[in-house]
């Protein structure tokens, strides 16, 4: 062959090849289809695998509501607190004085109670007992809004009051539970101030969380816009000031928290109505890493359970996903006050009265 010869040979296999590789790419499926062309070695799943959290859609988890009866059960209760004190489930009314005679009453349920409904060994609405609530002097404090939150440390037990008397203040107060149930007493000459993280009407700190460190109380709301450089404010157990903590921004409301586990990690209410505009962030960091629910794609209402480890450096997020709560219908939305865990099965939650008093167990994913 002479050497011209060879030339164009080599230009039309070149241009035979330059076809089919255009052919290839703009026709994946079709060299599969020819006979004795290669099988394609790649899997009709890969690409679904690939990349699960760009195309899943994460789990919401359902309410199961736990009926109550008594006075607990009505909107008036505006539950905005409970933790466990041994084996009794107690719920803080905001304003305890609705309840009971003297300076009011908190509520108690037994753990018991709470699993015999959940497995069905009982049907009968709950009957929280009222436990007198003992707070001498309580109306002397100017501008009180009510109570907040509410943690256990044995008998001791610490509440935050959030009050108005020109702007926005709060306190931490220490007590003691009796062990028998028959009083709840509060000392007011522990009463410690807690300055809230921003000037936002109607907020101030929100929940308790008792460590090894002390105690700490956390702002309700600590996202980029309101509050850039969010503090939890530390206590001693005895309840005297001992400085803050930094804090993650998250975005919303942190309305409570649960208590410490074994790797000093909890779990809060990360909440949002969606006409509370002042909270409305311009992104949210925990959508956009882990992705929506389906009630939450079509909702701009949230209801999340976030989890937050515990240093005595700080309070950051773990890498855990939230656990995203399937949401009312219609944009609805339920303000949940109130958390704990409920053994190892999950996590019990309880309203204030909107949309109404709400005790629910929420199991975990």
């Amino acid at each position: 062959m002479s050497k011209k010869s060879t030339r164009l040979f080599l230009i039309l296999l070149a241009l035979l090849l330059l076809v089919l590789i255009v052919w290839r790419l703009a026709f994946p499926k079709s060299l599969d289809q020819i006979p004795g062309a290669a099988p394609s070695t790649t899997s009709p799943l890969a690409s679904s695998v690939a990349s699960p959290s760009t195309t899943s859609t994460p789990q919401e988890q359902p309410i199961v509501p736990i009926p109550l009866a008594g006075p607990a059960s009505e909107s008036r209760s505006e539950i905005s607190g409970m933790a466990w004190y041994h084996d009794t489930l107690i719920l803080l009314p905001q304003y305890p004085s609705r309840f009971g005679s003297g300076d009011g009453a908190v509520f108690g349920l037994a753990k018991d109670d709470i699993l015999a409904y959940l497995d069905g060994s009982s049907s009968q609405p709950l009957s929280p007992v009222e436990i007198p609530f003992i707070a001498p002097k309580l109306k002397d404090i100017d501008g009180f809004e009510g109570f907040e939150a509410i943690a256990f440390s044995g008998d001791q037990v610490y509440l935050t009051i959030e009050t108005k008397p020109d702007q926005m203040l709060g306190y931490l107060v220490v007590g003691i539970m009796a062990p028998d149930l028959s009083e709840m007493r509060l000392d007011l000459t522990t009463l410690a101030e807690i300055s809230p993280g921003a000037q936002i009407d109607n907020m101030t700190d929100e929940a308790l969380l008792v460590t090894p460190g002390g105690v700490l109380s956390f702002f309700e709301a600590n996202g980029l816009k309101n509050n850039p450089s969010p503090l939890a404010h530390l206590f001693s157990l005895n309840g005297h000031p001992l400085g803050t903590l930094p804090m993650i921004n998250l975005e919303y409301r942190l309305t409570d928290v649960t208590s410490l586990d074994s790797t000093d990690r909890f779990w809060g209410i990360n909440y949002f109505f969606p006409g509370d505009t002042k909270l409305t962030p311009d992104t949210d960091p925990l959508a956009i890493k882990y992705g929506e629910g389906a009630t939450h794609t079509v909702s701009t209402a949230v209801e999340r359970l976030v989890q937050f480890q515990y240093s005595s450096d700080g309070i950051i997020l773990t890498d855990t996903p939230p656990i995203q709560l399937q949401l009312l219908a219609d944009n609805g939305a339920r303000n949940w006050e109130a958390l704990a865990y409920l053994d190892q099965q999950g996590f019990l939650l309880a309203t204030d009265k909107f949309p109404e008093t709400i005790l629910a167990f929420v199991g975990y994913p």
